[in-house]
């Protein structure tokens, strides 16, 4: 199936460009409510452990994020697109068919890999086609419709869960992969034409790597942000356990984090309003200064059995923590690829890759702490941010 040679209608184009996006929201999003029945059938001696199905499928998406541009880039966006996604519809098969909770893990590994064509393609899919203020356009009605994601895929999980059981979930992805599949297959043309591909090459990769780990400011700005998704992966894998055993409110749970990531997706407009007049450091300085003092007030409040600590601090915890990541990822992206001009790209690619796989690694081993109340998950956070906050003070000696 070659499709059209005829571009995408334009509002066509962004609906698709949106459904691949959000490939990695309803993946990870949609299965937040169903760790708990996972781990009490495939590991009921360790459910706790059932949390890793987050943090592998990352640390997959990771790994993946080095070589689909570089693929991309050498075999056509279309083929290296339409091959991640039939790699994530096998992923979730297997995943969905799983007997244990290594060969679960395992799926969800190779599920992340696949996941990362559709990811990391469709942003070299509008550099293909537009350039300057259309192709920001582009990528922001994209964003528009891609921040809906977050706020219905637990719904859309938790309801699958309890009509079909938590198997059902994968049988979804596969829905969703065949509609990606066919949609790209039959309407979108191939972007890049065959004497503009180049030959696949690990050099330019690795030189690129070397480029970003040997720059100190842009090292110090990676760690920060290496930081910050470790806090969010962490706080992914740990909430849905903590609103079922520390208070009971499991049912209520894709209600509270739709409402969270609605309003999370707000504070990205705010920060393009916010950083011209206040700048990327300072607004970091502010949100990460928030983050660290409520979290502190949330460890002392539950550790201590202080008549504040309930459902209503843990709350305010929990959406001023994504609130404040609007503030923090797209600026500390920017500082650290700021230095970067003459290796923009292949940057992007090392900084998006190396910042998941590592936090994904750190989350894997702060998950295991978990017990279902907030004291863990507040510790590990406050934890990350404070070695966020130190890293982005490290920076300062090295700022033009």
């Amino acid at each position: 199936m070659t499709g059209p040679t005829r571009p995408l209608p334009f509002g066509e184009f962004i609906a698709l460009l949106a459904l691949l996006m959000a490939t990695v929201a309803y993946s990870v999003d949609a299965m937040l409510p169903l760790l708990d029945p996972i781990g009490r059938e495939l590991a009921p001696a360790t459910p706790e452990n059932a949390q890793l199905v987050i943090t592998v499928f990352m640390f997959g998406l990771g790994l993946g994020t080095f070589v689909m541009g570089p693929l991309s880039d050498a075999l056509g966006r279309k083929s290296v697109i339409l091959g991640g996604i039939t790699l994530y519809m096998v992923a979730a098969g297997v995943a969905a068919v799983s007997n244990d909770l290594t060969m679960l893990l395992v799926a969800r590994f190779v599920h992340g890999v696949g996941c990362a064509a559709p990811r990391v393609v469709a942003q070299a899919l509008v550099r293909d086609l537009y350039s300057g203020r259309q192709m920001a356009r582009v990528i922001s009605f994209g964003m528009t419709i891609f921040t809906l994601f977050p706020a219905v895929a637990p719904y859309m999980g938790a309801e699958l869960g309890a009509l079909f059981g938590w198997r059902a979930i994968f049988w979804s992805f596969i829905a969703f992969g065949i509609v990606s599949f066919l949609w790209m297959a039959l309407r979108q043309p191939e972007t890049l034409a065959p004497e503009n591909r180049r030959p696949l090459a690990l050099g330019p990769l690795w030189r690129a790597l070397v480029t970003v780990l040997s720059h100190a400011r842009v090292r110090l700005y990676l760690m920060a942000l290496t930081f910050v998704f470790a806090t969010m992966l962490t706080w992914l894998s740990a909430v849905a356990a903590i609103f079922d055993q520390s208070f009971g409110r499991l049912d209520q749970f894709p209600a509270w984090f739709a409402l969270v990531a609605l309003l999370s997706g707000t504070t990205s407009l705010i920060n393009a309003k916010l950083v011209v007049r206040l700048g990327m450091r300072r607004l970091i300085g502010i949100a990460l200064s928030v983050q660290i003092a409520m979290v502190a007030v949330t460890l002392l409040g539950f550790a201590l059995d202080l008549p504040l600590a309930g459902f209503g601090l843990f709350i305010t915890f929990m959406a001023l923590q994504f609130l404040s990541l609007g503030f923090l990822i797209g600026n500390m992206n920017a500082l650290a690829l700021e230095p970067m001009g003459h290796v923009a790209g292949m940057a992007a690619s090392v900084i998006g890759g190396v910042s998941t796989v590592v936090a994904a690694v750190l989350a894997a081993g702060l998950t295991l702490l978990a017990n279902g109340t907030p004291v863990p998950l507040a510790a590990s956070v406050l934890g990350c941010l404070l070695a966020s906050g130190a890293a982005m003070l490290a920076a300062r000696r090295y700022a033009d």
